[in-house]
Order: structure tokens, then sequence, then C-alpha cells
């Protein structure tokens, strides 16, 4: 039976995804991702978290800070412009509530970068290259780049998510990290290292060895997405599996393939929990974790 919404002064966010699972179309979908992504965590599984998108600068840095904090994924999976943006916020340089409808070329000669509605200026990126020239300058040796977001994370605020990931010692994947500006930045100053990407292969395969129970919880899709499921098939499938998106099948592209074709590939179990909530991610994430929050706590 469909069930109708009820709202009352002081309601949860948990008991709002509760009601929302017994309702129908995303609302229902969104309901049955936290519910699952809750599961995964009950059961002591390895997850694997992956975030493709603008999220940082859409203003979710605290949400995956918060969810490293709180152990609720194993490792987390990103791109290399996340990774960016994050460097820069740590930093202190601030995205800005902007605008679509703005002349870009008049922005151009302001030096301001434009984000759909999110705008952040050419200082930051100059601040993150300083930063990062001086770290990158003392480095040599081959190095994966969760090895060079360990090593950069130790140099950043506590508030940033990479200083907790160093801390905790959790794996941040960048497969696309030569695909920003923080790539360009390690082909200038880090001449003397070598960013070995297979190498990150070979740890997320032998990460896909080690547990009984894995979980995937995948935002966005793109790169990030492929490289975190396909290093499943040379193990053994997820056994749950969350994909929060807003593109559809039927184009062919990856972003919107549904987990029941994953299951084809044998990147998921036959009996694997899954399911997919097609909903922007800027709202999605906050009401997951915040019902993740509402319910388990600090699993820490």
């Amino acid at each position: 039976m469909i069930r109708e919404i009820s709202i009352s002064e002081g309601i949860r966010a948990s008991d709002l995804i509760k009601q929302m699972k017994d309702t129908a179309y995303n609302a229902r979908r969104l309901g049955e991702a936290a519910e699952i992504y809750r599961e995964m965590i009950e059961n002591n599984s390895f997850i694997f978290f992956t975030l493709a998108g603008a999220m940082i600068p859409a203003g979710m840095r605290g949400i995956i800070r918060g969810i490293l904090e709180k152990d609720f994924t194993s490792v987390l999976v990103t791109t290399g412009a996340n990774v960016t943006h994050e460097i820069a916020e740590a930093l202190g340089f601030r995205h800005e509530r902007g605008s679509d409808e703005v002349d870009d070329v008049e922005l151009s000669r302001e030096n301001i970068n434009r984000i759909y509605d999110v705008f952040i200026s050419n200082e930051a990126f100059e601040g993150v290259e300083e930063f990062i020239s001086q770290i990158l300058s003392g480095m040599d040796g081959r190095y994966t780049s969760y090895e060079l977001l360990w090593e950069i994370g130790s140099h950043l605020p506590k508030d940033s998510f990479l200083r907790v990931a160093y801390e905790k010692k959790i794996p941040v994947f960048a497969p696309t990290l030569h695909d920003s500006i923080l790539g360009l930045h390690i082909y200038i100053y880090g001449r003397k290292l070598v960013y070995d990407p297979i190498k990150d292969v070979e740890k997320m395969v032998d990460l896909c060895f080690q547990h009984e129970r894995y979980g995937v919880v995948i935002v966005g899709g793109g790169v990030p997405k492929n490289f975190t499921l396909q290093a499943m098939l040379l193990a053994h499938g997820y056994d749950y599996a969350v994909q929060i998106t807003t593109d559809s099948p039927q184009w062919g592209g990856l972003s919107g393939a549904t987990l029941d074709e994953a299951k084809s590939w044998c990147k998921l179990k036959e009996n694997a929990k899954s399911v997919t909530a097609y909903v922007d991610a800027t709202i999605a994430l906050p009401l997951i974790y915040a019902y993740l929050v509402d319910e388990l706590g600090d699993k820490s």
C-alpha cells in the first residue's frame, strides 16, 4: 500500500526517508537507497564510495568528510577535479554563489570561472598551485593516486576530507587525477616522481579479495563508477549497490547504465541488493547522510 507522507514539527530526516520508502517513483528509490546503504554498514561490508560530478563546488565536502570520519565507507573513488576543488576549499579559497545567466566573457575578464551557478576565482587555483608546488618539488619515486593524495592530505587542515583520509589511512583513488588542474601541477612540478595509475588498479583489485561482503555507493557515474565496478571483474561481485544519477540508460552511456546491467558483467552478484535513484546528488546525498547519522550515529 502506498503510504501518505506525514510531516510534523521537528520531524527527523530519517523518519522522512523511512516514509518515502513506502511511496513511489524516485522517492521510494531514495528511501530504498538509504536503507540498503545502512544495511551495508550494519553488516560490516567493505564499502567503496564513488563520487563524480562537481560535488565539492556544490557544497558537498562536509558530507564527504563526515562519511569518512564516521566510517560509512572504506574507500573513496573520485575525480581529480573534485580533489582540486577540495584543496582550494581547505586552503581557504571559497566557491561563491553565482548564476547561470551571466556574460561568461565578462567573467573571464574578471578572472572568474563558472561551474553552472557557482563561481570560483583564478586566485584559488593560483593558491592551489603554490601549495602543491612546495609539496611535489620534494617528492621522488613511484606513486599511486592514493599515495599522492595521502601525502597532499597530510599537509592540509583537519577540515579537509583528504586530511581525514590520510589520518585514517582510507584510500582515496582518483583514476582521473591527470585530467584535472592538479594533474597539470603534477606534470609541471612533479618531474622527479612517477605517477603509476596501473598500481591503482592493482590495489583496487587486491582490496576486492580481502573481505567477506562488499558494497558500493555510486554518485554520478563516470570514471569513478567504472574504475570501481571493473575491479570486481576479477573477484566475486558486490553484495550491495546503490546508485544516484540523473542519467538514463537508453543512451548507452555508463553513467546511466543500470545496476542490473552490471550483473550481466558479474560486477554485482546475482542476488545483490541494489537500487538506482534518479535524483540530483546535491539533493540525495544530504538526505541519505542525515538518515545514516540519525540511524547509526558514529560507527567509528
